[in-house]
């Protein structure tokens, strides 16, 4: 299998963006902290065990321990440079999970699964993991996420150079998701969709915050001519253009996707066995 992201970039640039951090640029990571947090809330069990995967800053695990649904809470990251020392910090690459078979009662993973190259073996390892009866929540970054960036710069590349070159990476849709989870082998899965807005005053402070997030082009793909500063000028004009509210303010979308799904267990829910229906469809809606 070809590899479509460069996960030893992704790893230092992740750093880089611990070590540099740019004020106000960690909003994504705190509103999946909250998103995975309240869904946690609504569960009507504890969870001896938890695992957050990747989550950079720790804000996700925080989030779901002050739920008070927790016991334990374990962090896997990329480089050790995000360890803290009020919770137990392994490092591995993004797609090892250093995890024994039904170690975890629940395991989080809040924005890095879009980065995966083999993201159907992550899902598995993760469902391996989990314990009878445990629960996988994660949130995805998903299709139509930063889609004004990829127009504006495939538009300004076309214009300076004569040809394209992937600058935005592709993201996963509902649909992908939903059959990674089922392939997985999660009972129970459900997947849903939303996206948000956010404006910024420019291209620039909006690739600003892309770099304090770490989330700069890691595609093996990817060009390795050096920008210049005309091309940027140039894809700011067009963004402004295409993209810009009547104060003068950009749009950038982030969409995301929420899954979530059990590792079997026989006190599950089952699906009804097809002809065990105790009503004919046709009877039922004969008075409509």
């Amino acid at each position: 299998m070809d590899a479509l992201f460069d996960t030893e970039l992704v790893t230092i640039r992740r750093r880089r963006a611990l070590q540099q951090p740019v004020e106000g640029a960690d909003f994504l990571m705190k509103l999946a902290a909250d998103e995975l947090a309240e869904r946690l809330s609504v569960v009507e069990r504890s969870f001896d065990v938890a695992v957050e995967l990747y989550g950079g800053t720790g804000a996700t695990g925080e989030a779901c321990l002050a739920t008070g649904k927790i016991g334990m809470l374990r962090r896997i990251e990329l480089p050790d440079a995000f360890a803290r020392t009020d919770a137990t910090v392994a490092t591995a690459p993004l797609e090892i999970l250093p995890l024994e078979p039904e170690s975890a009662n629940l395991i989080l993973s809040p924005l890095s699964l879009h980065l995966t190259n083999d993201t159907p073996g992550v899902f598995i390892q993760a469902r391996r993991a989990l314990r009878p009866d445990g629960l996988f929540l994660a949130m995805i970054p998903g299709a139509g996420t930063l889609a004004e960036l990829k127009d504006v710069l495939l538009q300004a590349e076309t214009e300076l150079y004569g040809g394209v070159s992937p600058r935005v990476i592709p993201f996963p849709d509902v649909r992908d998701v939903g059959a990674l989870m089922q392939r997985a082998g999660f009972a129970l899965p459900v997947v849903d969709a939303e996206s948000r807005t956010v404006r910024y005053s420019s291209l620039f402070s909006l690739m600003r915050d892309l770099r304090g997030m770490g989330m700069t082009n890691p595609l093996v793909g990817r060009s390795r001519r050096p920008l210049t500063r005309a091309f940027f000028l140039r894809a700011a004009e067009i963004y402004a253009e295409r993209y810009a509210d009547p104060d003068g303010r950009i749009r950038a979308t982030f969409a995301f996707i929420n899954a979530s799904g059990w590792a079997p267990h026989e006190s599950q829910q089952k699906p009804l066995k097809p002809g065990s229906a105790k009503a004919r469809l046709a009877d039922a809606l004969k008075g409509r």
